[in-house]
């Protein structure tokens, strides 16, 4: 076992190739490439393998961090597309937000601004027209914008309101108070 992890508490060894770095694939800097290139503690694997729900959950304490684009009042999630316009892939949001839920101890995070480069917020009375969802409602666990974190996970829509408008950005919540009566 290489002396790094001997240092690192047992809980937070993963379960599954517990001494290496598991991925599908890298993008990004030199310095990355440099790294992971016959780094023998990074192992490349199959996307199927490596977004497996199954295989996710098996490892204690998975924190799974993923972005959105918007989110609703209710808690549903489109981190692929901006209104009909696809921004990007969905990618393993769902495997992990699944994955991370039922791992014990897992924390399933979505993360983004509370607010667009325009100044429009990303916390919504509804998604825009075509906008697809790509984490449910009923799998959104914690958001996170630079105002705090909202747990929305078994809340019912009234108390997802109050805590998606409490990590709004300051000058939208009043104009979230008065759309979130409407739902």
């Amino acid at each position: 076992m290489p002396v790094f992890l001997s240092k690192v508490p047992q809980l937070l060894k993963k379960g599954i190739l517990p001494v290496q770095i598991v991925t599908g694939f890298v993008m990004g800097s030199k310095k990355l490439y440099d790294f992971v290139h016959d780094n023998p503690s990074v192992v490349f694997l199959d996307i199927a393998y490596v977004n497996d729900t199954n295989v996710i959950r098996r490892n204690p304490h998975v924190v799974a961090k993923n972005s959105a684009i918007e989110i609703d009042m209710t808690g549903q999630i489109c981190a692929d597309s901006i209104g009909r316009h696809i921004y990007s892939g969905v990618g393993g949001q769902m495997d992990f937000i699944r994955g991370a839920s039922l791992s014990e101890n897992g924390k399933p995070i979505i993360t983004m601004p509370s607010f667009t480069a325009n100044g429009e917020s990303k916390i919504v009375a509804t998604l825009k027209q075509g906008a697809g969802i790509v984490t449910t409602r009923a799998h959104a666990h914690s958001i996170v914008t630079e105002y705090g974190i909202a747990d929305v996970y078994g809340k019912n829509i009234k108390q997802r309101c109050k805590a998606l408008i409490d990590i709004a950005h300051p000058d939208h919540r009043e104009m979230h108070e008065k759309s979130a009566f409407s739902l």
